[in-house]
């Protein structure tokens, strides 16, 4: 599962006046993600309760923000300024490739078992990085770029 965020302690912000966008969270490390409204839905949980098929709203150049509603407010029994705890996986429904199609496309082009070789930390950044892209240009391009770094790279060897 591809986790923006795990079991992370974040504010439940209240700004009155905005309509469904009064009480919200808002999603750290986030602005990356590209994609107009309706385009960026995530699932997980807030403080245990499992929420499903949520849009992330863009904010321009700024972190990514989640609407939450009545009901889960009162399911949590929190309000504005509480501390809640947020899991949250990016829904990749939409997405054109999946993690065994990016190693099928590295071994085909001779570099998995250096691939391999990386720290799993590493790896899992890298098909992260090409699974959370928003269209199937730009996963190519990294996974071109990824694998011209590990036929170049003298990490292999050492």
């Amino acid at each position: 599962m591809n986790y923006l965020i795990e079991d992370e302690a974040l504010e439940l912000k209240y700004v009155p006046g905005k309509g469904a966008w009064t009480y919200h969270i808002i999603i750290p490390n986030s602005k990356d993600i590209k994609g107009k409204w309706g385009d960026i839905k995530v699932s997980g949980s807030i403080d245990g309760y499992p929420i499903t098929h949520m849009n992330l709203a863009p904010m321009g150049d700024q972190d990514k923000r989640l609407s939450i509603n009545g009901t889960i407010r009162n399911a949590i029994q929190k309000s504005g300024g509480d501390i809640v705890t947020v899991t949250l996986y990016l829904e990749l429904g939409n997405q054109q490739l999946n993690e065994k199609e990016i190693k099928d496309t590295f071994s085909e082009s001779g570099v998995l078992a250096k691939f391999e070789k990386l720290p799993k930390e590493k790896q899992q950044e890298m098909l992260e990085k090409i699974l959370k892209s928003t269209s199937e240009e730009k996963q190519v391009q990294l996974m071109v770029d990824y694998i011209d770094f590990l036929n170049n790279s003298d990490f292999f060897d050492k």
